[in-house]
């Protein structure tokens, strides 16, 4: 048994996850022990776990305009593992999806992370993946930290979730597409040129 087989039965044997494990639910991550570029948000959607394809959702065609990249590339190139803070969509609440639960990325992320030895570059997408990853580095708000994300460079690079929620943030803040989005479409096509 492989290690990242290993990995996906002890958490689908956790108790912490057993509800979902009973549903026949598996947990969504991606790990290419190629990566260059890693993805670490709240949590797959509801429509990307019964798909079983991560950032398959209208925010994941977000995501991919601004990375600059296509579909193939995001999903075959062996560049781009995904890792949210959760590995099961963890329900709705009043304003979007719930928060991943409490202490999940603590017991996982480290030992999925080790299998992806060559990432170059991460991006936070959220105040969730922010808060768990740059801890107290982080500015007052999200705004602050992606308005600022050059702080955090060359390893993070923070961003806004692309979800639909989040237009009106985009309208507000127009330095995002402006400054931010070009910037990292050309780490994003320099790491996926070389």
């Amino acid at each position: 048994m492989d290690k990242l087989t290993e990995i996906i039965n002890q958490i689908e044997m956790d108790d912490q996850n057993q509800e979902y494990t009973e549903a026949g639910i598996k947990p969504l991550f991606h790990v290419e022990q190629s990566a260059k570029i890693l993805i670490i948000s709240q949590a797959p959607s509801k429509k990307a776990q019964a798909s079983m394809t991560f950032w398959d959702d209208p925010s994941g065609d977000k995501l991919r305009d601004w990375m600059g990249v296509s579909r193939d590339e995001f999903y075959h190139s062996g560049k781009l593992g995904v890792v949210p803070l959760d590995f099961y969509f963890p329900g709705k609440g009043k304003h979007g999806d719930l928060p991943p639960r409490k202490g999940f990325a603590e017991k996982w992320h480290k030992q999925v992370l080790e299998l992806m030895p060559n990432v170059e570059l991460t991006l936070l997408i959220g105040q969730y993946a922010q808060k768990y990853y740059l801890g107290r580095q982080r500015e007052e708000n999200l705004t602050a930290t992606v308005r600022n994300y050059q702080n955090y460079l060359p390893d993070f690079f923070p961003l806004v979730h692309p979800s639909p929620l989040n237009y009106g943030w985009q309208k507000r803040n127009p330095w995002f597409m402006d400054e931010v989005v070009p910037e990292l479409r050309e780490r994003i096509r320099k790491i996926y040129d070389k």
